[in-house]
């Protein structure tokens, strides 16, 4: 095998061969990564990491012509800055490489990458704002470093349309802690693919949230590696989808120092024929992770039938000195007796619905300490379920 560390200028890590043979990819830490598109194969939509995923949708992002350009956005709080660079002059590849031929495409298209500097004790509040990239085919990256000491909510939201292969790379420096909020509130039609690698030092800590909420197909890939001692991540997610939906989302959390700690919780709530909803979690626990505290699960709402969530958590622990590791998941239909008791007790039966779906998903989304942001990302859950009140 070929390794290489992140950040090098040419990077390919190539799975194993056995007597000559191909030895197919078994666990996520055996995955390719590479900045080279044709170090992955062609994508058929057959493949392990591929079949639960709209392929033709993504086509021109897998294998087409993308433009790497900037695109317009706003930048309001303070604790940091945002601005664009030249790739060439970007210190890319230190949080994280492409898993695949659709990161890797992006990449090596794009020409000017989003460079957001993180700085300051002083607790703070940055939001960047994307209004739109445009119905054409385009790569884009993003490079967060929350600088040594730093404390900063940072809300990255995304609306308008798109069609966009990227990569977020996230850097948590020693003692520092990072509160990300990525939004997903693209217009219908939209095409997002999103993966998102992040890197935690000693005693860091990141809450990396999720919440894709519009487009027709989002999909956003989270992996955090839990470098130093006492690094800490919390990954959550909150979605809602259609039936013209297909949201996706595949989670890894990678122990590598001593002393780490990671907490994964995706809920999703999923209404209308043709809804679909995919959530993969991994979790990988290294040689030298010893004292590792872990946790994953997650959970789905079935609001109708005709709707279908994948849902698979993995674990995989090569030490056998840790504090605890597991995973939890499960899917089932909207609970009668939850609407029937808040019914007896006066509450109208729209209401009650209600009610039910926000108790179900508030379990992350007050994970956001950001109340503007909570209460915003709340009322647009509340207008998707009147929706599908209306379609009743």
């Amino acid at each position: 095998m070929t390794s290489t560390t992140p950040g090098a200028s040419s990077t390919t890590e190539a799975p194993e061969k056995n007597a000559g043979a191909f030895v197919p990819v078994q666990t996520r830490s055996e995955r390719p990564r590479s900045t080279n598109v044709g170090d992955f194969a062609p994508v058929t939509g057959r493949e392990l990491d591929w079949k639960l995923s709209p392929v033709e949708k993504l086509r021109p992002l897998i294998d087409g012509d993308l433009d790497g350009s900037a695109y317009d956005i706003v930048v309001t709080g303070d604790g940091g800055s945002a601005e664009f660079v030249a790739a060439t002059a970007a210190k890319r590849g230190l949080a994280g490489l492409p898993e695949d031929r659709l990161v890797a495409n992006a990449w090596s298209q794009t020409d000017q990458v989003l460079q957001v500097t993180l700085s300051g004790d002083t607790p703070t509040t940055l939001r960047v704002d994307r209004l739109g990239v445009g119905s054409a085919a385009r790569a884009a990256h993003t490079i967060i470093h929350a600088e040594e000491g730093s404390h900063t909510t940072l809300i990255f939201s995304s609306a308008g349309d798109a069609l966009l292969g990227e990569a977020v790379e996230i850097i948590v420096d020693r003692g520092a802690s990072l509160e990300m909020v990525s939004i997903q509130e693209w217009n219908a039609g939209s095409i997002h693919y999103a993966a998102h690698f992040a890197t935690v030092a000693q005693d860091a800590r990141l809450v990396h949230t999720v919440a894709s909420i519009d487009g027709d197909v989002v999909v956003v890939n989270p992996s955090c590696r839990l470098e130093g001692q006492g690094a800490t991540g919390e990954m959550y997610g909150v979605y809602f989808a259609d039936e013209t939906q297909h949201l996706e989302h595949r989670v890894f959390a990678h122990h590598v120092g001593p002393n780490t700690v990671s907490r994964v919780t995706y809920k999703g709530a999923l209404h209308g024929k043709g809804a679909r909803t995919v959530w993969i979690g991994d979790v990988l626990i290294g040689p030298d992770a010893v004292g590792t505290d872990s946790y994953e699960q997650n959970r789905n709402l079935v609001l109708s039938d005709g709707t279908r969530a994948d849902s698979i958590p993995n674990l995989e622990i090569q030490t056998g000195d840790i504090q605890g590791a597991g995973h939890a998941s499960a899917t089932g239909r909207f609970d009668d007796m939850h609407l029937f008791y808040l019914m007896s007790r006066g509450v109208p039966e729209i209401q009650a619905r209600r009610l039910v779906v926000q108790g179900f998903l508030i379990e992350v989304l007050q994970k956001i300490t950001d109340e503007t942001v909570r209460e915003h990302l709340m009322d647009r859950v509340i207008n998707k379920l009147r929706a599908t009140e209306e379609e009743a």
